[in-house]
């Protein structure tokens, strides 16, 4: 089969391997669609904790294709969407109820094949049937599992007002998912009008262009809307610049949410007096857990929707190109690679 494969960052080669074969309780995938999102863009730079030779891709729907021996539960041609994170179920962590921080964790895209290949061996228990779901569609399923699990994480209070900074994929999820959860108003800031006139078509209140050069007038019109600050200011984009501005838009009493990927040796600077005094709390989310079945519900009933979000597709021989691609967050929101 072909597939891409790092051997260290930045070095991947589009190459051949040997067809897997799946072992008792597996089952193998001919991958019909595998996401690129900002982590795939961290694991190129070798962040993340890659294990080597890899084979990145986590945002996985397949069709199944052989099965291996105790699997009765899925069949041969059936689609399926993947969850990715293979946790061991036994450690502190996982009894705690954290498996995404679970010690022994199988990561397929991170630490353990991925999804940038033909076809991928996977545990039958992570597949979730989703033929009744378009390929385009259930695409989105870990992305919504994540953004299902920061909404866990939030526990938003029905009726507050929140500010997502980003409309790409996860501003976006964000926001809906927010807004559908009881928000009193939702307020979604981006420098991108095509990606704000989608995140007003899926529902928010209220958008405001962030200018890239310039923030100051686009701070003053956020300020105008919630002059006491917003009950909870979410940041769905990584870029420190825009981290730096939670703390001021929010309340007093209020809550600032990382939930974009910085990365993992950037940092910003933060009061803790302003912290202390000002009583905010500030969390983080990270990754999916416990929300896979939740995020195919949604993604069923029309809850969160997708249409327009996915505007780059690639095949596996220009993996390249779909990286560049998520690098352009002004003209790309989602890019897909169909092996």
């Amino acid at each position: 089969m072909k597939a891409i494969v790092y051997d260290r960052p930045y070095a991947y080669r589009y190459t051949d391997l040997p067809d897997p074969e799946p072992g008792p309780d597996e089952v193998r995938l001919r991958v019909r669609s595998a996401g690129v999102c900002g982590t795939d863009a961290h694991l190129h730079r070798g962040e993340f904790s890659p294990r080597y030779p890899l084979t990145p891709g986590h945002e996985v729907v397949g069709e199944v294709e052989s099965l291996g021996e105790g699997v009765t539960a899925l069949a041969v041609g059936q689609r399926v969407a993947l969850n990715n994170r293979v946790s061991c179920g036994s450690c502190a962590n996982c009894r705690r109820a954290r498996p995404a921080f679970c010690t022994r964790l199988r990561d397929h895209g991170v630490t353990r094949p991925g999804g940038f290949a033909e076809m991928i061996v996977v545990p039958a228990s992570h597949c979730h049937p989703a033929d009744d779901i378009p390929l385009d569609v259930v695409a989105f399923a870990e992305p919504v599992a994540c953004a299902v699990h920061g909404m866990d994480v939030l526990a938003p209070q029905p009726g507050s007002d929140v500010l997502v900074f980003g409309a790409g994929t996860t501003g976006l999820l964000l926001a809906q998912l927010l807004a559908g959860s009881g928000a009193g108003r939702v307020t979604v800031a981006a420098p991108t009008e095509a990606k704000l006139k989608l995140a007003r078509d899926f529902g928010a209140d209220e958008t405001v262009v962030m200018d890239r050069d310039d923030s100051s007038a686009s701070l003053g019109a956020l300020r105008a809307l919630a002059p006491e600050g917003f009950d909870t200011v979410v940041d769905a984009t990584g870029a420190l610049t825009v981290i730096e501005q939670c703390l001021p838009l929010t309340r007093d009493g209020g809550t600032v949410f990382l939930y974009g990927m910085a990365g993992e040796r950037e940092r910003v600077e933060l009061s803790p007096h302003e912290i202390f005094s000002r009583e905010l709390t500030i969390r983080g989310s990270f990754t999916q857990a416990f929300s896979f079945d939740r995020a195919l519900r949604v993604l069923r009933t029309g809850r969160v929707r997708t249409d327009g979000m996915i505007t780059h597709r690639f095949g596996l021989d220009s993996y390249g190109a779909a990286l560049d691609a998520v690098r352009d967050d002004r003209g790309c929101i989602k890019a897909v690679i169909h092996p």
